[in-house]
């Protein structure tokens, strides 16, 4: 095995303590003789989310000597509540100890630029490899293999149990529930996300009538259906052989719901996840999907917000085809043509009454959007982007939510907003371009559904359907404003040398058959921040040129690598997709940085 740099890890500290340990802190000490994978995470990303699902089968064959170790570095202002990381690392069913970095202590002693970040740690307490983003579970398997080989022969692995410990299950018919929608016969249907499963409830929103769906993870169609965390649900006209499609999340795919007998068909979706470089269009079965969060009915078509990739999709159920139908995979807040605009994890989805719009809770901008169905193009109506969010009211251009995952049409052409991270409902008038609060004490609202002069609100972190009457004058609420707490990079004006550092795992290289595997793409905001380097390339490294008339920003960099096994006796030679994008923010000040490394994979 090639010789590494030997670098010691800094202690993991973080003020709001220990997770999944049975209450018992943890040190690396402790750990010593253990291959630890620290995950830099938080609950708002859906890349976060991907990497989690990435590792669970490593987690689960090499549990005698590897030791996972979450660390929840918050982007958001709920992200740091102890309570709500609590919620999120049993919603989404975190099997190894998690350290509740509120502050981002640990994040700044391990220089972490971006979320996901993986480092991994060997049993003698040393940093030997960091990456950034997804695809990075193969290569870390390889490392793993190397490591336990060569600390067996040196007598430092410790094998046997790791420290995690189970939390008390909580017994419930609904858990971390996503969206619902109001079945024809006033009953609801509800994606209990947290059992993997479909519910159907009475019309008081509380009464289990049936469920579909056993409970279990697992792509399965027909009469004893499987799911994997669904979220949106929708409504489709009658005569296509369902009635219900649902946003299967993490199996990336489209799942047809027959009514009648409750019966589950596969519309879209392999079940594998979409990477750069696969295809964006055509026969629905047999095109890759990533993390479609919320469906709607527009157009003649099913829109999906695909908020694994910021993009938004459509299913054509009669043509039997899928494909993009806006957004370009950047990440961001863009309006313009459906083709050229930017999204950012799109979650929810709400058509207009007169079905010429189609509005978009935008989650990682804070942002509602809309697409116009008559001019083809994406707009915004609350928002300004990636880092500036709260709970401000009044005219939407200065209004500001704080991680919205829903959208619902009130009878006044209004918008109902589930502002979930801010525990409230948010309206928003497009005649009056303004911005109020319709209730607050909810927790973590996840979609809402009309009912009459009610709205059924779904409290996914208080697992049920709270039901509310619609309020004649909106709720006074304190404003407040915030910005993603990152220290800025200091970084000096004129040119800066950017790398993105990326090293092929052991036994692979990168891939060049078909021309060339990388890809860096850069932007910034405001946009006046780079006089030069902007754009697409196939270099990983790059001199841009930062005009000095602009005090600070963010440099959006987002790179993908692609490597294969390095063997010429294999015919056929596994390829891996590696790619991140960073938002980095940055201040010019002379005496700062003329260069950027940002890892993607190896060490700097």
């Amino acid at each position: 095995m090639a010789s590494r740099a030997r670098v010691r890890a800094p202690e993991l500290a973080g003020k709001g303590g220990w997770l999944n340990t049975g209450g018992k802190d943890l040190s690396l000490a402790d750990l010593r003789g253990k291959i630890v994978i620290a995950d830099f995470w938080t609950f708002c990303c859906i890349n976060c989310l991907h990497v989690l699902d990435e590792l669970r089968e490593l987690e689960e064959k090499h549990r005698d000597t590897v030791v996972i170790i979450g660390v929840h570095s918050p982007k958001f202002v709920h992200e740091a509540d102890h309570r709500a990381v609590v919620d999120a690392v049993a919603r989404y069913e975190v099997h190894h100890p998690v350290l509740d970095d509120p502050e981002l202590a640990t994040w700044k002693q391990y220089a972490v630029r971006a979320w996901p970040t993986l480092v991994v740690i060997d049993p003698e307490g040393y940093v030997v490899a960091q990456h950034a983003g997804e695809g990075h579970a193969h290569a870390i398997a390889a490392l793993v293999g190397e490591l336990e080989a060569e600390h067996a022969a040196k007598g430092t692995l410790r094998r046997g149990d790791g420290p995690y410990v189970a939390p008390e299950p909580q017994a419930g018919d609904l858990k971390f529930p996503g969206k619902a929608v109001r079945l024809p016969d006033g009953h609801f249907l509800v994606a209990d996300s947290g059992h993997h499963s479909l519910v159907e409830l009475a019309e008081d929103g509380e009464t289990v009538v049936r469920r579909i769906g056993d409970g279990e993870r697992g792509l399965v169609d027909g009469a004893a259906p499987r799911f994997s965390e669904p979220q949106g649900l929708a409504l489709v006209p009658e005569g296509l052989g369902f009635d219900v499609v649902v946003a299967d999340t993490v199996n990336h795919a489209l799942r047809g719901v027959r009514l009648s007998d409750g019966s589950v068909t596969t519309l879209a979706g392999t079940g594998r996840q979409w990477w750069q470089g696969s295809p964006t269009d055509g026969a629905a079965r047999e095109v890759d999907l990533s993390s479609p969060w919320d469906v709607a009915w527009f157009d003649g078509r099913v829109w999906i917000a695909m908020a694994g990739v910021h993009q938004l999709w459509a299913y054509d159920p009669a043509a039997g085809t899928v494909g993009v139908a806006a957004g370009t995979t950047n990440e961001g807040l863009v309006d313009g043509p459906l083709a050229e605009a930017w999204f950012a994890q799109p979650s929810g989805l709400a058509v207009s009454a007169d079905g010429e719009r189609l509005w978009v809770a935008d989650s990682e901008t804070s942002a509602v959007r809309w697409v116009s169905r008559e001019t083809r193009s994406v707009h915004t109506a609350v928002g300004t982007g990636l880092f500036d969010f709260g709970h401000r009211d009044g005219a939407a251009g200065q209004a500001l939510l704080q991680h919205p995952l829903g959208v619902t049409v009130l009878p006044d052409g209004s918008v109902a907003v589930s502002d979930t991270y801010n525990h409230a409902l948010r309206r928003f008038d497009p005649a009056t371009g303004e911005v109020s609060t319709l209730a607050t004490d909810l927790r973590e609202p996840s979609g809402a559904v009309l009912v009459g002069d009610d709205i059924v609100v779904v409290e996914s972190a208080r697992h049920r359907l709270t039901r509310l009457r619609l309020p004649e004058e909106a709720v006074q609420v304190e404003s407040v404003a915030h910005r993603t707490q990152r220290a800025a990079t200091e970084i000096a004006p004129g040119a800066l040398q950017l790398d993105v550092v990326f090293q092929a795992p052991s036994g692979q290289k990168l891939d060049e058959r078909y021309g060339p595997s990388t890809r860096l793409l850069v932007s910034a905001t405001p946009p006046e921040l780079l006089l030069s380097g902007a754009g697409a390339d196939t270099d990983l490294s790059r001199e841009l040129v930062l005009n000095e008339a602009v005090a600070e920003g963010v440099l959006h960099v987002s790179a993908m690598a692609a490597s294969c096994d390095d063997d010429p006796a294999i015919e056929y030679p596994a390829c891996h997709v590696h790619q991140q994008d960073w938002g980095v923010p940055v201040k010019l000040t002379s005496g700062g940085a003329s260069r950027l490394p940002l890892v993607l994979a190896g060490m700097e």
